[in-house]
């Protein structure tokens, strides 16, 4: 790709990252469901899921949010309200969506992994608002960070390219597509089944668009994560220091 194609392929990579960040950071309500039948989610992703497996995904979503009345009634939102309580509050399905929980041997959650990505987003600037209350390995934190790595410096698309590539193979596909599956087959709506299943399809297209640009083939993931877990042994968390870098 020229690199005018290239800025524009990251920039509308980085608005679908952010509207997939929106669906796992709060429970919908009647405006985000509105504005996700406005803008015809997810047949508006820039990025389309090529794969049958991934179309399936895309027929979930749109089905759900079709399902759902024009305008939802309470017992409507009550019911996703309850749903999104059980994956991201409560972890009533034992599906986190903290990564530390699922590469942790112990599935602790604030450990080793939330350290790392600590690291990962102080290099550019950034930092979680408040760890405490939602900690820095958050997918909604990861897909944010994407967006904002994506749509960096003009000039330097095949190097923010090249790191974007890097953060999903030492991350979020580490542990996305386990989460992804427990959510879609625990869940109570379709609605989440579809929001969970979308992502996971829409990061591994994304992951396989990536090595296409690049020319480099995706590495063998359990390799990754044995030899994160050999390192996690070596290594012990730093004592968190308040910094004043922006948040999210």
């Amino acid at each position: 790709m020229a690199n005018d194609e290239l800025m524009a392929f990251r920039k509308a990579v980085a608005e679908d990252l952010r509207q997939l960040a929106v669906l796992h950071d709060r429970e919908p309500d009647a405006g985000l469901i509105a504005a996700l039948r406005e803008v015809d989610f997810p047949n508006n992703l820039a990025l389309r899921p090529t794969s049958e497996k991934a179309g399936q995904s895309l027929k979930l979503m749109k089905q759900a949010l079709a399902a759902l009345p024009r305008k939802p009634r309470r017992e409507d939102l009550d019911l996703l309200a309850v749903d999104f309580a059980d994956i991201y509050l409560t972890h009533a399905l034992q599906a986190s969506p903290y990564e530390s929980v699922w590469l942790d041997e112990d599935g602790l959650v604030m450990q080793q992994p939330m350290f790392d990505l600590r690291e990962w987003y102080a290099r550019y600037g950034l930092a979680a608002r408040d760890w405490r209350t939602r900690s820095e390995d958050h997918l909604s934190l990861q897909l944010q960070f994407l967006a904002h790595l994506l749509d960096g410096a003009p000039g330097k698309s095949r190097e923010l390219l090249q790191q974007a590539g890097e953060f999903m193979d030492e991350h979020l596909l580490l542990w996305l597509p386990e989460f992804s599956s427990r959510v879609a087959h625990r869940c109570s709506t379709p609605y989440f089944a579809g929001v969970a299943l979308v992502t996971w399809s829409w990061s591994e297209t994304l992951r396989d668009a990536l090595a296409e640009i690049l020319q480099q083939p995706r590495p063998d993931l359990e390799a990754v994560r044995q030899e994160r877990a050999r390192m996690q042994e070596a290594v012990e968390p730093a004592p968190y220091v308040p910094g004043v870098a922006p948040s999210w």
